[in-house]
């Protein structure tokens, strides 16, 4: 059995479109997305009386006409933006206080979530092929009753999910970062969730950690040491571990055969924690490109038989 692992798109339309488009070009027999799915910015687009104007990247555009339009939204949800159509009084309602901003940001990434499940059910011939989404520490739990109720992908938090043999054990919160993100919590927490997924293999021998955050110290986790105001420190020269203790704990006690991971966009690599082979294949979304893993399981001697780290 052959799987394509990818993860942190977050939002990215193009990377999504080459997720689903990697069943086919990679020849595997499912996909699997493993955390921070969604976005975290969202773009308005304000109509003025025969033109559009929006900010992008610094840059005020005016837009003359549906196409230009069009073809600037294409733009900003390939960066993993939200484009938003608005007009000037509809604009100067949004504010933070009464959650407006939040609530039309939420009504805007589940709409575009919505379409991207619809793309998948396409893609992947209404479910011919498996699709297996987790959530990250970015993605709110907005997200998990959405794609719990798609028809051809399967959320995968929390669960243990069989591959033919294999066991998928899913978690997509993190240690605690410090932009306090969603699906974080404290060491002593993360070692609870993964006992209570963990406790549900059948066989050791034949599992699969899908874990968001990668294992402390393994060289799957370094990112640039920041500064007292979040700021990287020499220019992001200096690089620190930043993974997950109860993580890594739980790949050494349990030895599973294969654990896969993402959370830290710079740490693209496979390492071998004793006989479990990890991998994270790194994130460049904003970039356009799709870095992932092909990895091919050896169903009858339960063990990884191959694996290559892939981008496009």
């Amino acid at each position: 059995m052959k799987i394509f692992f990818a993860t942190d798109i977050h939002g990215s339309e193009v990377c999504w479109k080459k997720f689903l488009n990697s069943a086919a070009f990679y020849n595997v027999d499912m996909v699997i997305l493993g955390g921070d799915v969604t976005g975290k910015v969202m773009v308005p687009i304000v109509q003025h009386t025969g033109y559009w104007q929006v900010v992008l990247s610094g840059e005020t555009h005016r837009l003359e006409s549906e196409a230009e339009v069009a073809a600037i939204e294409t733009q900003i949800r390939n960066r993993g933006y939200y484009p938003t159509r608005l007009v000037p009084d509809e604009l100067a309602e949004l504010n933070e206080e009464d959650g407006s901003i939040d609530r039309r940001f939420t009504a805007e990434m589940i709409s575009t979530l919505d379409r991207w499940l619809d793309m998948a059910d396409s893609k992947l011939r209404g479910g011919d092929i498996p699709c297996i989404v987790n959530g990250g520490n970015d993605d709110t739990f907005d997200i998990d009753a959405v794609v719990e109720a798609s028809p051809c992908v399967t959320f995968a938090e929390g669960k243990v999910v069989d591959l033919e043999g294999f066991s998928l054990c899913s978690m997509g919160y993190t240690n605690p970062t410090p932009w306090d993100t969603f699906r974080e919590a404290p060491e002593e927490d993360l070692a609870k969730r993964i006992d209570n997924v963990v406790s549900q293999v059948p066989d050791m021998g034949r599992a699969i950690f899908n874990f968001h955050a990668p294992p402390y110290g393994s060289g799957l986790d370094e990112a640039p040491a920041l500064d007292a105001n979040l700021r990287p420190m020499h220019g992001g020269a200096v690089m620190k571990p930043v993974g997950s203790t109860a993580v890594r704990d739980a790949i050494v006690r349990h030895q599973p055969m294969l654990s896969i991971h993402g959370h830290i966009h710079e740490s693209r690599g496979i390492k071998k924690l004793g006989r479990t082979l990890a991998i994270n294949p790194g994130s460049v979304y904003a970039d356009g490109v799709l870095q992932g893993a092909v990895i091919d399981l050896n169903s009858k001697k339960g063990k990884v038989a191959k694996y290559i780290l892939v981008n496009g």
